[in-house]
């Protein structure tokens, strides 16, 4: 009996590992997209995913439907490795590469685009789980043809208008500094969220418009001559609104948890690294806090399907050693 007892208790204690194992291994969960100059799939997630407002959104729903829209924090390669240009081709550096995202690849002029200037600029990257990692934002060179594919040649990649490691996330961003270069017109600037934890980055494309140039789509007033020696302005062709920028709000993340793929599913490339379920699906950190990066998980460093399958290990460890020991205690009553 005392050997059954103490090969039970061996047994049942050898479990516990396991289960602080699985905590302490709990799966990366990273997502988000640059909030401000906010990012195409941003603004057409805040537009509404069924109905956006502006023509480029509807026409990257036409091009990729509207999954990607909800999927607006995963545009990301699970083992990019800081192999960016390596991995995606030209013309797809909006989507990374992921034909969901196929929709953000469209070359046109009427993006809903920031206004900005040259000189200094606070980036604002919307964030539903903070991680440690580099951001780096890269604009593109005079010259720039927004109704052309955009190409890694078009970026300046020697001179990053920003870089920032491993800045607090706070009220639902990552906030960091930098520079903008004299720019006119429409530009777009470029940003990579590198991890350090784990190969994984996130893409994002932001449309934005230094001024000095005429917009895309403006008409142009022409005249002829009158014999008072005024023009004759044309009047300008009616257009529609390109709706106000602006990043996904809480409430909206909130209301397209249950249709993103992100959370729900993980990342679907089969890396336990960086596809398991947050703590709180597609929900950023809550107003007015500031959380620490963590080495892996989520804000807390561990997820609910971690502690469950700990907390599952540990139920039924007790109950194998108490199944055993009621078996042993009945046959030493037997032959007694």
């Amino acid at each position: 009996m005392p050997r059954l007892r103490a090969a039970t208790t061996a047994a049942a204690l050898g479990l516990a590992p396991l289960a602080l194992t699985a905590l302490a291994a709990a799966p990366a969960s990273a997502h988000g997209s640059m909030g401000d100059p906010v990012s195409r799939v941003a603004q057409c997630f805040a537009e509404g995913p069924e109905s956006p407002k502006s023509a480029a959104c509807r026409a990257a729903v036409a091009a990729g439907g509207t999954q990607a829209l909800y999927d607006w924090n995963g545009i990301r390669i699970g083992g990019a490795g800081g192999r960016h240009q390596e991995l995606i081709p030209d013309g797809k550096l909006c989507s990374a590469g992921n034909d969901e995202f196929k929709g953000l690849d469209l070359a046109r002029a009427d993006w809903p685009a920031t206004g900005v200037h040259s000189g200094s600029y606070t980036f604002r990257y919307r964030v539903t789980a903070p991680h440690k990692g580099t951001f780096e934002v890269y604009a593109t060179k005079p010259g720039y043809d927004p109704a052309k594919p955009l190409a890694w040649s078009d970026l300046d990649l020697a001179d990053p208008v920003a870089k920032s490691t491993d800045p607090v996330a706070a009220d639902g961003f990552y906030t960091f500094s930098g520079t903008l270069p004299a720019r006119t017109g429409r530009h777009l600037l470029y940003a990579v969220w590198q991890r350090s934890d784990s190969p994984e980055a996130f893409y994002s494309c932001s449309d934005v418009d230094f001024g000095g140039a005429t917009a895309a789509g403006a008409a142009k007033v022409t005249g002829t001559a009158t014999p008072a020696g005024r023009a004759k302005v044309a009047k300008p062709a009616k257009t529609t609104p390109v709706p106000a920028v602006s990043a996904p709000s809480e409430r909206q993340i909130a209301a397209g948890a249950d249709r993103s793929t992100v959370e729900h599913h993980g990342h679907g490339d089969g890396d336990p690294s960086t596809s398991a379920k947050s703590a709180s699906p597609n929900a950023p950190v809550p107003e007015g806090t500031s959380v620490p990066l963590a080495e892996t998980g989520s804000p807390a460093g561990t997820s609910y399907a971690a502690i469950g399958g700990a907390a599952a290990l540990a139920v039924g460890s007790a109950a194998l050693f108490l199944s055993v020991r009621q078996r042993a205690t009945g046959r030493n009553r037997t032959a007694r």
